[in-house]
């Protein structure tokens, strides 16, 4: 009896799922030894042919497995490829004899070894072409330890099943080793197409680059594909400057852009609010006619609708009705949106009698964005007149409709009926869920109400409904935003006890919660111990410490938490450019604040309303109103609409300098439709005050009061040092009055400032008097007030009350009135 020996593949790879057969064959096909010298070779293919006795073998499961390698022989033998690859493609099915390709490949490969290469390339690409990428990358380990080397053709389908089942690290792992290990592959543009893809989808844009690159030096033309890959990921990032550039590159380099590229650059001008960017695209596609589809017209109409421009979006929607396209649900959908963000709930609600009318076909989404604006509109009501018009129809609500309705009383604050939404939910036969219960406590956390918050978490649990993740994040959160950080750690440790691991947000609201009170070294504590748990802080985690740490003005840290942000991997935000400008502004480093100015731009992003403002605030803190109104020019040209907090620094430097200016920044600031607050009018009455027009001061002051805009203590200070500059002395007793009604004490500000006034104005005893008030209320005057109030009264001769003043200042510790000694001496004589 002819003895078998068991060859298993030496694979450094995973193993298959399936246990591996043995192959068992006899010893005289696998093995031939020539006596005579002594080495072991292969027979030819006839040869083994003769050899193989199926007969031999041991078991049914046996004989159809060799009796399947002789069919492909004799296929492949016939140059009967496609026959041979549709038998391939069945025996690596899982009812098939052989436990996986592997298992195939091997006793092939003893059967016929001169055929091995043809077979192999057939094999690994049925297995990529089948969708069993593991067991290609199995297959593919064998094959380079076996000493067989795949075509081109059979690798890139390997690539290819990779990257659609989202193996993009595994991806651009294979392609460095296949084609830069020095194997002598060359890749073509599709290997590096979908190393490039698999880049990308990572969010590896460095990758990307750097694989695109190295195309380029060899002079390979990277085709309409990479490009448009490489675009999707900066626009995916939002880096439409660079994006911008690579299109430019691919004009110049006649590669044709096709409706994807198109689709693609229209999409990440409109959600960075580029829209005319996006218009010259969508002119540029019918100059080089290529048609727009459905998706062209519902992205510029998203964009459109984002924006608030719902004329233009109407116009869209004629001409995508007029190029024979109909608006489909999800349009609809993108409309409803844009109606609700304008505000008009009445538009949305139209635009449903419409989709109506003309049998547009809604799905459950279309309505969910119906439905869900209503309830963000809190108009809660209409909703449920809405919901009973489609249950008239046949549809059917379910839990997320449901929750829809609770989550609108929600907003509105109405608790009751919220509950109430709940209960109909169960009478109606539909189980709450954690979204249900969770809506419900966040309300009650944002409403500081901790305590039924946690009520209702019990409920949640007695109805069999276990809190979630979620759950315990939105308690976080709550306890964090009132300050209660024992009870947040608490929470942290009972989620632990509970098997629920914390996460990103979870550290992320208490984090938060520590850098808004001001307690970076207790944030900084949360974020080693997350890190210690495993747990990856995110861009938005260093935001809120860089930021944090920039508020209370210790930017050494900031730059600290900057530092380990970029060593860790993680790209920086515009928020985190933006934290550190208005950091390095607050403490008067404007030339480095420009510094990053500079990279955001390099880092591809572009720098909004909230980067200018705090530079213009820079520059206004150090008198540059120069500079400040050249940022100002440069903003309305690039298209950023400025905000209140733009003019509070421009219209604060102006009215230092020039009031006529500030005037004219402040009537800009209401033709922008910006409603004026407090600072705006203590700067402006300020600045009035400075030049004695105590009327335009006094006009505008009135105007606060008219608009309920509460007044304080430094609109009474400049009312009052209006009225000293134009020596209306008898009107000022009656301000410091008025603002005591206001419940404003004077305090040492004020004081100093009516003392310094009546002394100006030569008045030495209204001057006294009003020291005499400050002196008993606790406040002291500043040295040099001291010193004009001690002189004007020592030159009247009023030197009792002058020794009266440099005593007590002399008591309460200021030893720098001039003369004081000698007052107080003749004042006593």
């Amino acid at each position: 009896m002819a003895r078998r020996v068991c060859l298993l593949p030496k694979s450094p790879f995973t193993a298959p799922n399936k246990s591996q057969n043995l192959i068992s064959v006899p010893l005289s096909f696998s093995l031939c030894t020539d006596s005579a010298a002594g080495q072991t070779h292969q027979p030819q293919i006839e040869d083994q042919t003769e050899n193989y006795n199926p007969t031999s073998l041991t078991n049914l499961q046996d004989q159809q497995r060799h009796e399947q390698v002789r069919k492909l022989r004799v296929l492949l033998q016939q140059g009967r490829s496609e026959t041979a690859r549709r038998l391939i493609k069945s025996l690596i099915l899982p009812n098939s004899p052989f436990s996986s390709p592997t298992d195939l490949y091997t006793l092939f490969s003893l059967s016929a070894p001169s055929m091995k290469p043809t077979f192999s390339d057939m094999l690994l690409a049925a297995c990529s072409e089948s969708k069993m990428p593991k067991e290609a990358v199995e297959l593919y380990g064998l094959m380079r330890e076996t000493g067989t080397r795949p075509c081109l053709a059979s690798l890139n389908a390997m690539l290819e099943s990779l990257v659609t089942s989202k193996q993009f690290g595994k991806t651009l792992e294979l392609f460095s080793e296949i084609f830069e290990s020095g194997q002598g592959i060359r890749p073509d543009r599709f290997a590096y197409g979908k190393a490039v893809q698999a880049a990308v989808k990572m969010g590896d844009l460095e990758r990307a680059g750097q694989l695109v690159n190295s195309m380029k030096m060899k002079r390979m033309s990277l085709g309409v594909f990479v490009y448009n890959v490489l675009l999707g990921g900066l626009c995916k990032e939002n880096k439409m400057r660079d994006a911008q550039k690579v299109f430019d590159e691919m004009i110049e380099g006649k590669t044709a852009p096709n409706l994807v590229t198109y689709n693609t650059l229209i999409d990440g001008f409109c959600k960075v609010g580029e829209l005319e960017k996006a218009f010259e695209l969508r002119e540029r596609m019918k100059d080089e006619n290529v048609a727009a589809n459905i998706v062209t017209y519902n992205t510029m109409l998203s964009g459109l609708c984002r924006a608030k421009r719902m004329d233009d979006a109407k116009r869209i929607l004629e001409e995508m009705e007029a190029h024979g396209f109909v608006p489909d649900g999800f349009t609809y959908s993108i409309l409803f949106d844009g109606q609700f963000k304008c505000g008009d709930s009445e538009g949305s609600l139209a635009l449903f009698e419409e989709a109506t009318r003309k049998g547009v076909k809604l799905n459950r989404y279309t309505w969910s964005v119906l439905l869900n604006g209503l309830c963000k509109q809190g108009n809660v009501e209409k909703l449920e007149e809405v919901l009973k018009k489609l249950m008239e129809t046949g549809f059917v609500p379910d839990v997320v409709i449901y929750n829809t309705i609770v989550n609108g009383y929600c907003r509105r604050c109405d608790m009751n009926r919220a509950i109430l939404a709940i209960e109909q939910m169960e009478i109606h036969g539909l189980r709450p869920n954690c979204i249900t219960f969770n809506t419900l406590i966040d309300k009650f956390c944002e409403t500081r109400d901790m305590d039924t918050a946690e009520e209702w978490v019990k409920k949640m649990a007695e109805k069999g409904i276990c809190p979630n993740l979620e759950t315990y994040n939105i308690l976080i959160n709550g306890y964090g935003q009132m300050r209660v950080f024992d009870k947040c750690f608490q929470i942290l440790e009972e989620m632990e006890n509970k098997g629920i691991k914390p996460n990103v947000v979870s550290y992320g609201s208490l984090i938060n919660g520590l850098c808004k009170d001001g307690r970076i070294l207790e944030a900084e504590i949360a974020l080693r111990d997350m890190i210690s748990r495993g747990i990856s802080p995110n861009a938005q985690i260093y935001n809120m410490l860089i930021g944090g740490s920039c508020t209370v003005g210790n930017l050494k840290d900031a730059f600290r938490f900057f530092d380990e942000m970029a060593s860790t991997g993680i790209t920086p935000t515009l928020i985190t450019y933006n934290s550190l400008i208005h950091g390095l502004c607050k403490k008067g480093r404007v030339m480095e604040a420009e510094d990053y100015f500079s990279q955001i731009t390099s880092s591809g992003y572009s720098p909004d309303v909230i980067t200018y403002n705090s530079l213009i605030s820079g520059y206004s803190d150090i008198r540059n109103t120069q500079k400040c109104l050249e940022l100002y020019e440069t903003m309305k040209n690039l298209g950023i609409k400025p905000t209140i907090y733009t003019y509070h620094p421009l219209i604060s430097g102006c009215s230092r300098e020039d009031m006529a200016l500030a005037d004219k920044l402040f009537s800009e600031m209401l033709q922008m439709g910006l409603v004026p607050d407090r600072a705006v009018y203590n700067a402006l009455i300020h600045g009035y005050a400075e030049q004695g027009d105590t009327q335009k001061a006094l006009s505008l002051h009135s105007e606060m009061v008219n608009q309920k805009i509460n007044v304080d203590k430094m609109t009474y200070n400049s009312l009052i040092l209006g009225h000293f500059k134009q020596g209306k002395i008898a009107e000022v007793k009656g301000l410091v009055d008025d603002m005591r009604a206001q419940g404003l004490a004077p305090k040492a500000d004020t004081y100093n400032l009516l003392v310094k006034g009546h002394c100006e104005l030569k008045d030495f005893s209204g001057a006294y008097f009003w020291y005499r008030e400050m002196f008993e209320n606790g406040f002291l005057l500043n040295v040099s007030t001291c010193n004009e109030l001690t002189d004007g009264l020592e030159k009247e001769g009023r030197l009792r009350e002058a020794g009266i003043v440099c005593s007590e200042m002399s008591v309460k510790g200021m030893n720098d009135c001039s003369s004081i000694e000698d007052v107080v001496s003749v004042a006593k004589v």
